[in-house]
């Protein structure tokens, strides 16, 4: 019998959202899992080991590294057990104990070498030794050869899961990301920063971003790139060959008889009337039939560069094998690509963010970046500054550059161009108020200290712990740790950092980033190009940490991004920074403060073009430190949980340099409007003009002149502003009508199993273009399952098991049918579909549902899908969390 629940005792005082979650264990647990996300300083540990004694089974705890494995058992001893032998603990896996802690490499190898991955013995082994809970700490880092000892050891009868974590791999692929939540389960609980600053377990922070602008030799790259994308596109539309291998291809050849692989590739059978329509080529109306458009009222999309992809993947990678008989043909194709830069790893990419990222991520405008903002934080904070720059890569290349060289040899990013480039201008330049002794390097392979500070280390650890030798013709050492001294001096250099020694660290985001606990870091620049949510978020937490020294401690994250002038949008490197915003909360940047994730809290997107301004700006709020605790305090008296909410933005995305046009509306109101104004305008101006008509010819002969003049002019506009209404209604109400036939549907089927008339679903009109949506009174569990359905619903149509149509005879008539995907959870069943599509019905009126795998649902899914490739204003869709 373990006696869990009676040997550990916690010995402290639940924080508030701890006791929060604490409270509904018992809901949380019906699953048999236990997912919990939070940022670093949440108290992730002590909450596992909560739960652990809660559960009362023999457990297997996993950490990623030794060194996390040690500190559970760590927090073990400090916060529950009143002595190590009070529990039977093994650090061994062949003989498991009451608590078991290791790591996921060491499980690996046991299952490889002692179980001869074998699913059965490693299954049978650990069931004999009686583990019934597992405990997956850091879960983001579980690798792909990690999954099948842990899937294995899932099935061990009456288990449970017990899931921490900082980030969710969300920007993995779709597999990896569903297997992840297979095996940890939906979120029980996400622990927000919010809140660890309202607690005073986080520090107030600020994000900023210091933009650049590329080379004229990488603007030159980037406009010969896209002119060579250009030039490929329009030789494939000319190309005869190409054009004759299109029409002999059964999909177009032979469409009747290939209808069912069609249904299977229905963006391909698409690319291909896509690409026979860009060259004027008549298509006959049975092969647009197909598609379930009408051929008389058809739009085809242009032949963009997506469409580009979609029609050449399937014929150079995907079935590449069933077209050897031109292969002459495709292998031209394939030099092409190739030769562009366009084909990489069995991928067609005519986007070009691969090239264009690795040239805009690593500019050497970046560099120069780096040294402006040391310059403004050094002046501001003086003595006071703790700053730290992350890179990727070292380039050690770069260590014999000398003074009297031109930085602009340095041409890539790396810890030691990053150096050199600040030791440089703290030299020659004197409003870098900043001593050339602050300023270090640490890295796992190289250390650089000023030969100032050598004596301070020696204070600290033994001269027996490493050697050194001069960096040439620099005041700097290179300081290479013995092996008994390895564990020690990265601790060393930390307290020389924290004490002042050092006030500026270079290092790498592999040995800095994660796990690195320096309290005194008030400025952090991201200068990593990798844009992985967990990465980003782990690199960012370093400077979120509390300083008991300095209890008014403010953290200012600088982020890089190097703007595409040739993009529309900004260019490949702010797109991946966007994702990297997508991975945490933060404090709005000017106006009302608010708290949420995404970088739509800088408002920066209309104003890419004056990035000397915005530079200007972001350096003049980084400034003002007080000022952010003051917004942090706003901001945070505004709500008090973080909810997760589904934002819908009606935007139309064009090319154009033009303002955005915007479609959401109430259209029917607006055309009102249009009308009375019409008529103020143009009687009086008609009365005036036909003034003598009028007198000659009689009032009501005018009245009928000037109907007709207003019928011809505005009949038009009305109409148009009628179809868009009869499509999308107000989309406001339309939106609430499909959350509340989801929300009806999920409390059936018991996924929310809060009380009925405690939810709500609430909409909010955030601005001309947004409108967003989530539950209200519900748990965070149940919060999460229903954006994650309601995205699934109102995102564009992929490849559900069900489909419902929206349309009545009228509006079909129109063209004006609407799909939406059965959500999977509703889709395994035809009695869970039936039971949507039930409440879809209570709140949506008349519609049609159909399973899309036989003939004629996937007929219908082709159609679906190309109804929305046809239409410009596509709705964009994205979950967000913010504080309320």
């Amino acid at each position: 019998m373990n006696t869990l629940s009676t040997t550990l005792l916690f010995k402290f005082t639940w924080r508030s959202y701890q006791a929060r979650f604490l409270e509904d264990f018992e809901k949380h647990i019906e699953d048999k899992h236990l997912h919990i996300v939070a940022p670093p300083g949440a108290g992730k540990t002590v909450l596992g080991l909560e739960m652990v004694r809660r559960i009362n089974k023999k457990t297997l705890i996993l950490s990623p590294t030794l060194t996390i494995r040690n500190q559970w058992y760590e927090r073990m001893l400090e916060c529950f057990v009143n002595g190590e032998h009070s529990i039977q603990v093994s650090f061994n896996l062949k003989t498991p104990e009451t608590l078991t802690f290791s790591t996921y490499q060491s499980l690996h190898s046991f299952y490889k070498n002692e179980m001869e991955s074998s699913d059965t013995k490693l299954l049978h082994f650990f069931q004999k030794c009686g583990i019934e809970n597992l405990l997956l700490d850091e879960a983001h880092h579980l690798k792909k050869e990690w999954w099948k000892p842990l899937v294995s050891l899932k099935q061990l009868p009456d288990c449970t899961v017990i899931s921490l974590t900082a980030t969710p791999p969300y920007d993995s692929d779709a597999n990896e990301i569903a297997n992840y939540f297979k095996l940890c389960g939906p979120i029980d609980m996400e622990i927000g920063l919010p809140e660890l600053v309202k607690e005073g377990n986080i520090c107030p922070h600020q994000d900023y971003i210091y933009f650049s602008q590329p080379d004229e030799e990488q603007i030159r790259y980037i406009i010969k790139y896209r002119e060579q994308i250009l030039a490929f596109v329009l030789w494939l539309k000319a190309d005869e060959d190409f054009k004759s291998f299109i029409l002999k291809h059964p999909f177009y050849e032979n469409t009747e008889n290939s209808l069912e692989a069609i249904y299977e590739h229905p963006d391909f059978y698409s690319a291909m009337l896509i690409y026979l329509n860009s060259i004027g080529f008549e298509i006959p109306s049975e092969k647009i039939e197909v598609l379930g458009a009408n051929p008389k009222n058809i739009t085809f999309p242009s032949f963009s560069y997506e469409w580009v992809e979609a029609l050449l993947q399937p014929l150079l990678v995907d079935n590449r094998e069933v077209y050897l008989d031109n292969e002459t043909l495709l292998n031209t194709l394939e030099k092409k690509l190739r030769k562009i830069g366009a084909f990489n790893r069995q991928r067609v990419n005519l986007v070009g963010e691969g090239n264009l990222y690795r040239s805009l991520s690593q500019s050497p405008s970046k560099l120069r970046s780096i040294v402006e903002i040391t310059r403004i934080e050094s002046e501001n904070l003086g003595s006071s500054l703790r700053m730290v720059v992350l890179s990727d890569y070292i380039r050690k290349e770069y260590l014999d550059f000398k003074y009297g060289e031109t930085l602009s040899d340095i041409n890539k990013m790396g810890v030691v161009p990053i150096f050199q480039h600040l030791r440089n201008n703290i030299k020659n330049d004197d409003s870098i108020k900043l001593h050339k002794s602050k300023l270090a390097v640490l890295t796992g392979s190289l250390i650089l200290i000023h030969n100032s500070v050598l004596n301070e280390l020696t204070s600290k650890i033994s001269k027996n712990a490493f050697t050194e030798s001069i960096l040439w013709d620099t005041e700097y050492i290179i300081i290479k740790p013995t092996l008994y001294g390895k564990k020690q001096i990265i601790g060393a250099i930390t307290q020389l950092f924290e004490d002042g020694f050092i006030q500026v660290v270079v290092g790498t985001k592999s040995l800095l980033g994660e796990g690195w606990d320096a309290p005194a870091i008030n400025t952090l620049v991201l200068a990593s190009y990798v844009g992985s949510f967990v990465t980003s978020n782990q690199m960012r937490g370093r400077a979120l940490r509390i300083n008991p020294l300095k209890p008014e401690k403010v953290a200012n994250i600088w982020h890089l991004a190097c703007v595409d002038p040739t993009s529309n949008i900004g260019g490949a490197d702010l797109e991946t920074l966007t994702r990297r915003f997508n991975a945490f909360c933060g404090l709005s940047l000017e106006g009302q403060p608010y708290i949420e994730n995404g970088i739509s809290r800088f408002k920066i997107t209309r104003s890419l073009s004056e990035i000397e301004i915005l530079n200007a700006k972001m350096c003049a709020l980084a400034l003002n430190r007080p000022n952010v605790k003051k917004r942090w305090d706003k901001a945070l008296e505004k709500g008090n949980i973080l909810i997760r909410e589904l934002k819908l933005d009606f935007e139309s995305k064009t090319t154009s340099t033009k303002a955005k046009k915007y479609y959401y509306r109430d259209l029917v109101k607006y055309a009102f409007v249009e009308l009375l104004v019409l008529m103020v305008i143009t009687i009086p101006e008609l009365f005036l003009k036909n003034f003598f008509t009028l007198v000659s010819r009689g009032f009501l002969y005018f009245f009928y002149a000037v109907g007709s003049g207003i019928v011809l002019i505005f009949v038009p506009k009305t109409f148009k502003a009628l179809k868009l209404y009869l499509k999308y209604g107000r989309r406001d109400k339309q939106l609430k009508k499909m959350a509340n036939a989801l929300k009806g549907a999920m409390i059936e089927k018991q996924i929310i199993k809060s009380a009925a008339t405690d939810i709500e679903v609430v909409i909010e009109n955030i601005n001309q273009t947004e409108i967003s949506c989530f539950l209200k009174g519900a748990t965070v569990k149940e919060g999460w399952l229903f954006t994650d359905y309601l995205e699934e619903i109102i995102s564009p149509v992929e490849n559900p098991r069900y489909i419902i149509s929206q349309s009545g005879w009228f509006r079909n008539k129109l063209g004006l049918a609407n799909y939406y995907s059965v959500p999977k959870l509703f889709a395994e069943r035809k009695k869970d579909a039936d039971l949507f599509f039930r409440h879809w019905k209570k709140h949506n009126g008349k519609a049609e549902l159909t399973f899309t795998r036989n003939p004629e649902g996937r007929k219908l899914l082709l159609k679906a899908r190309f109804h929305y490739f046809q239409h410009e204003n596509n709705l964009k869709s994205k979950k967000s969390l913010i504080w309320k």
